[in-house]
């Protein structure tokens, strides 16, 4: 008959409080913070009253020196495509070269990548042109998406996979990593060559 040899009690609870203790290690992340509707909404809105005033000092002047129609009402009439066509390049090229069009430099705020990259040409014409196309055609309403994504993100940001954020504001946030001391000891001694 085999005899069952019990270990030292003191072994025992010294395994087992080894067993059950857990480091925890925090570390703590800041990210900037997303822009709310509101402030993009004021942003776009400075935005149209700058694209609007230039139309009225430079555009129209120009028509009315040529004795070229204004009130044409069809959509491709030169008026229309021209200040079509200064909408979106505004849109494109500022946000190309600065990140930020007037507006959003006004109100602190910025367009970024959500991977942290540059803003590359496909990544702002797909935001600004083709995005924006999509959210102003059912009456702007996509833009309210703003409103009530955790990131704040409207539909030409999701196209883009881009961020509006705030140039002087952060988040914090904590995260927490859950370590056991055995399990790490037994796989660092696993890995031993």
């Amino acid at each position: 008959m085999s005899e069952i040899i019990q270990p030292d009690e003191q072994n025992v609870q010294e395994k087992a409080l080894q067993t059950e203790q857990v480091v925890v290690h925090r570390t703590v992340e800041y990210e900037h913070k997303a822009a709310g509707f509101w402030i993009r909404f004021w942003a776009y809105t400075a935005d149209i009253l700058i694209l609007a005033s230039i139309g009225m000092l430079i555009i129209k002047p120009v028509f009315r020196l040529f004795s070229l129609e204004l009130n044409n009402p069809v959509w491709y009439a030169p008026f229309s495509l021209i200040t079509a066509l200064l909408f979106y390049a505004y849109f494109v090229l500022m946000t190309k070269f600065c990140s930020q069009t007037v507006g959003k430099m006004i109100f602190g705020i910025r367009v970024v990548s959500k991977n942290g990259a540059k803003l590359t040409w496909g990544t702002v014409l797909f935001r600004e042109w083709i995005g924006r196309l999509i959210s102003i055609i059912p009456l702007n309403l996509p833009y309210l998406a703003v409103a009530f994504t955790p990131k704040k993100q409207a539909i030409h940001d999701f196209i883009a996979d881009t961020l509006v954020v705030h140039e002087s504001v952060y988040d914090k946030t904590e995260k927490h990593v859950y370590e056991h001391p055995a399990v790490a000891k037994e796989l660092q001694e696993q890995n031993v060559f």
